[in-house]
């Protein structure tokens, strides 16, 4: 697993890129995600799982190519996860962008910065694989996580009215893209631009 820590108002924030869950990490993601569930959270589930099905879900999770599971942890503990998923191998033409998704930090563990902090490791990591461009969507009823998203420099391109539904209630959808600075060669203008 790839670390990153911090010790915020004495306590331990970390983000990792997780390659393997011990039984414990497992244990607190289906917790963590259940209560983000029950809060609202847009895990894309609208009901608890529960630890089985959760446990089933984050174990397939790591074994798609395309796909890596960041873990947010509080003072050690799994509270939270993101995922960074990238085109498969057949779509060079979109190559140079990836998706954030599945983002949340359970409600317990909020107001450390541990949202931002997951979201930029997972940003980072997209530029160093070479994309240029991040793009999400999320519910227009997550306000917190909106916020988030446009205080990191999401531009906001677009919002679908029958995006989800939730407890018997459509609900639209907003649409962000960012794009990622290279570590170095082009920049992600001209990149975009289609310059050499």
């Amino acid at each position: 697993m790839n670390a990153s820590a911090v010790l915020q108002s004495g306590r331990a924030l970390a983000v990792e890129r997780a390659e393997r869950l011990s039984e414990a990490d497992l244990a607190d993601l289906a917790e963590a995600t259940d209560a983000a569930i029950i809060e609202g959270g847009g895990f894309g589930w609208v009901e608890p799982q529960g630890r089985a099905a959760l446990e089933r879900h984050f174990r397939g999770v790591l074994l798609v190519p395309e796909r890596e599971l960041f873990v947010a942890r509080l003072d050690g503990h799994a509270v939270g996860s993101a995922q960074l998923v990238r085109p498969p191998r057949n779509n060079e033409a979109q190559a140079f962008t990836a998706t954030l998704t599945h983002a949340y930090i359970a409600p317990y563990a909020r107001g450390f910065g541990l949202a931002r902090l997951l979201v930029e490791r997972l940003e980072e990591r997209a530029a160093s694989l070479g994309h240029r461009v991040i793009n999400l969507d999320v519910r227009e009823t997550q306000a917190t996580a909106i916020a988030l998203f446009e205080s990191l420099g999401y531009l906001h391109w677009g919002t679908h009215p029958y995006y989800a539904r939730v407890k018997g209630q459509t609900v639209a959808g907003r649409f962000y893209t960012k794009t990622l600075e290279p570590g170095r060669g082009r920049s992600t203008g001209a990149l975009i631009d289609g310059a050499v």
